[in-house]
C-alpha cells in the first residue's frame, strides 16, 4: 500500500459526494469537474493499492557506485572463505560489528573505490553504528598490522570465525570491480536506456501535439504555411502512403498474407524507435579476462544480452498497453486517431516480443551452461513468452478479419497470462513496476469504459433494417451526452446472445436523438438483420448501450474550403462533421460533401439525412457508379422509416413546406421513374451518374477554393488511399494555396 496515496483519495472522495447527488445541471464545467474527479479518484486507488516490489523497484531502483563498490570487495572477501559472524548475519550488519571484517573491508575500498568511502560509512547508521573517517584510517591501519594471508583461514577449525583480518589480492580487487562494473553497470545502464525509449516517445508526442494543436490554435498561421519546405515535408512525410498508396486498404503479402502499412511519418517514427533499440544493444558490453562472477565471455554476453533486452522490454510495457486503450489520454494531446494507436501498438508488440525472446534465448543458455535447474520463475516467464508468441501468431490481419470476436476474446485472455506471467517471473527482481503499471493503466481504461456505459444509461434504442442492408440504429441522447462531430461510439446490443461485443461506429446527431448506421456484416450485426427481418416493418425496440464519444473533430472548419468526401456507408461520420462547419460556419468558408455509391437504391437508407440538407449551404454533390442497377420499389417506399411510423422528428416541417407535391404521390412503377422521383426530391443535390476522377476532383476543389483546401474522407480503403495520393500531389499546386488531408476512415481489423 501506499500511504499518500491513500491520503489523496480520502480527500478526493470527500470533494466528489456532492457532485454524486443526481441533479441534472446542464453545465458543462460542472460534468467536467466531476469526470475529472472520478479520473483522479481511480488513478490514486490504482497507486495507493500498488504492492511494495513495485514501489521500490526498477526504473526508480539502480545499484550506482556504492552497491557496484560494496558488492565487487564483498564477494573477493566471500571467496576467501573467511567467516566473521554467524550464518544468520547479514553481511553489512557483520562488517558494521566485527571489526577485523571492517578492516578487510575498508582496505578493499582504500584501494579500488576510494570515491565510495562516504557509502561505506553510512552502510552503518541503520545498525545504529556511528562511522566516521577516522574509523576508517584506524581500519586500515589496523589492517596493515594484523592482517593474515588467505592460507591462515585453512588452518582454522571447521565453522570457527577469523578473529583478524584477511589479506587481499590487490590486483584482483581491480579484476572484481571492473567486474561488478560490467554485471551491475549493465542492469543500470539498461534501466537508463529504457527510461530513454520511453523519453524518445514523450519527444515523438510532444512535436506531433504542438503540430496539431498549432492547426487549432492558430489557423490563419497555418494556412500561411506554403513555403518550399513546408509543402515538402506535408506532400513526401506527413502525408502519403509509406509506398507508394496503400494504407488503409491491406497489402497484399503473399497468399493468405497481408498487412495494414503504416503512413510514411509513422513509418520513420517505427524505424527510428527500431533504430534506437538496435543501437542499444550493439558494441555496448566489454568483458574483463578473469571475470570471478561468470568465468568466460560467452556466460557474461549471454547474462549482459538477457538483461539488456529484459529491462528495455519491459520499459516498453506501460506504454504498450496504454497505446492499445480507448480512454488514452495521448489521443487527444496528439490529436491522432485510435487507429493510429493501434498501429503503434501492434508494432510496439512485434518489438517486445522479439526483444522477450532474445531475453529468453539468452538466459536459456546461460541456465545450460551452468545445469542449474529451473525456478518457479523461469516456468513463469516461459509461460509469459509462449502467451506473447501466440499473441503475435493470432494477431495476422488474416485470421483477426475472419475471426475478429475469436481474436478479441483470446487477445485479452492471452494479454493478461502475458503481463502476470512477467509480473510474477520478475517478482523478486526489482521489475514489478513495469507489470504494475501496466496492469493499472489497463484496468483504469476498462473502469473508465464501465462509468462512460452507466454515465450514458440503457435505454431502448429503435433499430431499423434499410435498404442496401444498412441498420439505422436511433437512441435517446442523454441530456449530458457530448457529441464529436466526426466522433465515433461503441455500441453494445444488450441481447442474450451479443451483449457482450462492441463495435465503433459514426453518428449524426439532433437535439434528441444519436442516429448510427451499421453495414450488415458477419456476426452481430447479421443476427440482427434475421430478428428485423422477422419483425413488422422490419424494426425493433432494443436495449442498447453506448460508450463514448471518441474521436476529434478535424481541424477543417478554418479551411476556406473544408470538402468532405465519403464513399458507401462512410457517409454519417462525414456528413456531421460537415454539418457542424455549416451551422458554425462564417460566410466566406465553403463546406462541399461529396459521396459515391454504388447505385441508387444506395441512397436510400440516408434519405431523411439528405432531404436534411435543404436548408444548408452545403454543396453536395452524389456520384453513382453503376446507374443502371434496379432499385427495390418496397426499399424505396421505407426511405423515411421513422415517418412511416408517423413518428415526430425534426425532419417534418421541412417536408411539409419544401418537399415537391410529386413526393406524396404513390411510387411510379418504371425504373427511370423512380430515379426521376429520387432527383426530384433531392433537387437540392447534384447527382451525377458515373465514376468520379479523383484527382480532377482535388484540383477542382482547390481552384475553386477562395483560399485554402482540406479535404476529409472516409470510404472504402482502397477510395481513401486515392484520395490520399491525390491529396499529397497536388500539396504543392501551381495556385499556391494550402492543403490538408484528413481521414476518419479508421482501420485496425
Amino acid at each position: 500500500m501506499y500511504y499518500p496515496a491513500i491520503c489523496i483519495s480520502v480527500a478526493i472522495s470527500i470533494v466528489l459526494v456532492p457532485f454524486l447527488i443526481p441533479i441534472r445541471l446542464k453545465s458543462p464545467v460542472y460534468r467536467r469537474i466531476k469526470a475529472s474527479l472520478i479520473v483522479g479518484l481511480i488513478i490514486s486507488i490504482l497507486t495507493a493499492v500498488a504492492p511494495e516490489t513495485a514501489q521500490i523497484g526498477a526504473p526508480f531502483h539502480k545499484y550506482g557506485k556504492p552497491k557496484i563498490a560494496f558488492f565487487g570487495c564483498n564477494y573477493q572477501i566471500m571467496l576467501t572463505t573467511a567467516r566473521f559472524c554467524s550464518t544468520n548475519a547479514t553481511f553489512e550488519w557483520c562488517y558494521c560489528n566485527n571489526f577485523p571484517a571492517f578492516a578487510t573491508l575498508a582496505h578493499c575500498y582504500q584501494v579500488g573505490h576510494p570515491g565510495e568511502l562516504e557509502s561505506l560509512i553510512s552502510m552503518c547508521k541503520p545498525f545504529n553504528k556511528t562511522i566516521t573517517m577516522s574509523t576508517v584510517n584506524d581500519a586500515e591501519e589496523y589492517y596493515k598490522n594484523h592482517a593474515k594471508p588467505v592460507e591462515e583461514i585453512h588452518k582454522l577449525p571447521n565453522y570457527s570465525q577469523a578473529n583478524f583480518p584477511v589479506q587481499l589480492n590487490e590486483s584482483e580487487i581491480f579484476i572484481f570491480k571492473q567486474s561488478y562494473e560490467q554485471f551491475l553497470g549493465n542492469y543500470d545502464k539498461s534501466v537508463d536506456y529504457g527510461w530513454y525509449l520511453v523519453l524518445y516517445w514523450v519527444v515523438v508526442i510532444a512535436v506531433v501535439s504542438i503540430g496539431n494543436w498549432i492547426k487549432i490554435i492558430f489557423p490563419n498561421l497555418t494556412k500561411a504555411l506554403t513555403d518550399p519546405v513546408s509543402n515538402w515535408y506535408r506532400k513526401h512525410i506527413s502525408t502519403p502512403a509509406t509506398g507508394s498508396r496503400n494504407k488503409t486498404n491491406e497489402l497484399h503479402l503473399t497468399k493468405g498474407l497481408e498487412m495494414l502499412v503504416p503512413s510514411r511519418l509513422e513509418t520513420i517514427i517505427l524505424t527510428g524507435m527500431t533504430v534506437i533499440c538496435l543501437k542499444m544493444l550493439i558494441g555496448d558490453f566489454q568483458y574483463v579476462e578473469g571475470n570471478p562472477i561468470f568465468h568466460s565471455k560467452i556466460n557474461a554476453l549471454l547474462r549482459f544480452y538477457a538483461v539488456r533486452t529484459g529491462l528495455l522490454a519491459s520499459a516498453l510495457m506501460p506504454l504498450l498497453i496504454l497505446f492499445a486503450g480507448r480512454n488514452n489520454f495521448l489521443q487527444w494531446a496528439t490529436r491522432w486517431d485510435y487507429s493510429t494507436f493501434i498501429m503503434f501498438h501492434r508494432w510496439l508488440s512485434r518489438i517486445i516480443v522479439v526483444l522477450f525472446l532474445v531475453h529468453s534465448v539468452c538466459y536459456s543458455l546461460y541456465l545450460k551452461q551452468h545445469s542449474k535447474k529451473p525456478q518457479a520463475y523461469i516456468y513463469w516467464g516461459f509461460t509469459a513468452m509462449l502467451a506473447g508468441l501466440i499473441i503475435l501468431v493470432q494477431g495476422l490481419l488474416v485470421l483477426r478479419r475472419r475471426w475478429y470476436e475469436m481474436f478479441l476474446i483470446l487477445h485479452i485472455i492471452l494479454a493478461i497470462v502475458f503481463i502476470g506471467g512477467a509480473w510474477m517471473h520478475v517478482d523478486a527482481l526489482y521489475c514489478v513496476w513495469f507489470y504494475y503499471t501496466s496492469a493499472a493503466v489497463w484496468a483504469f481504461d476498462r473502469i473508465i469504459r464501465i462509468c462512460r456505459l452507466v454515465s450514458f444509461g440503457f435505454p431502448k434504442a429503435q433499430v431499423y433494417l434499410l435498404p442496401d442492408e444498412t441498420l439505422k440504429v436511433v437512441v435517446p441522447k442523454p441530456d449530458n451526452w457530448e457529441a464529436v462531430p466526426g466522433g465515433h461510439a461503441f455500441i453494445h446490443f444488450l441481447r442474450f446472445d451479443c451483449f457482450w461485443q462492441s463495435h465503433p461506429f459514426t453518428y449524426t446527431t439532433s437535439e434528441r436523438d444519436i442516429t448510427l448506421f451499421i453495414k450488415v456484416k458477419k456476426g452481430v450485426t447479421t443476427s440482427l438483420c434475421r430478428y428485423l427481418k422477422s419483425n413488422e416493418n422490419c424494426s425493433a425496440s432494443i436495449r442498447v448501450a453506448i460508450e463514448g464519444s471518441y474521436g476529434e473533430s478535424t481541424p477543417a472548419k478554418h479551411a476556406d474550403m473544408a470538402v468532405f468526401i465519403a464513399g458507401g456507408n462512410g457517409i454519417p461520420g462525414i456528413f456531421a462533421e460537415a454539418l457542424d462547419i455549416n451551422r458554425h460556419q462564417e460566410s466566406k468558408h465553403t463546406v462541399r460533401l461529396i459521396w459515391v455509391v454504388r447505385e441508387y437504391n444506395s441512397l436510400l437508407w440516408f434519405y431523411e439525412e439528405l432531404m436534411s440538407l435543404k436548408d444548408t449551404q452545403i454543396e453536395t454533390t452524389i456520384y453513382i457508379t453503376r446507374p443502371g442497377i434496379l432499385v427495390n420499389e418496397d426499399d424505396f417506399n421505407k426511405r423515411l422509416p421513422r415517418m412511416g411510423q408517423n413518428m415526430e422528428n425534426e425532419l417534418q416541417p421541412l417536408l411539409q413546406k419544401s418537399v415537391p407535391a410529386a413526393y406524396n404521390s404513390e411510387p411510379v412503377n418504371s425504373v427511370g421513374g423512380i430515379h426521376s422521383q429520387i432527383r426530384e426530391e433531392l433537387f437540392h443535390i447534384k447527382i451525377i451518374e458515373g465514376r468520379p476522377s479523383i484527382e480532377k476532383v482535388i484540383a477542382t476543389c482547390i481552384e475553386d477554393s477562395s483560399g485554402s483546401a482540406c479535404f476529409v474522407t472516409c470510404g472504402h480503403p482502397a477510395m481513401v488511399d486515392d484520395i490520399r495520393a491525390a491529396v499529397a500531389n497536388n500539396i504543392d499546386n501551381k495556385e499556391g494555396k494550402r492543403v490538408d488531408y484528413y481521414e476518419q476512415l479508421q482501420v485496425w481489423a
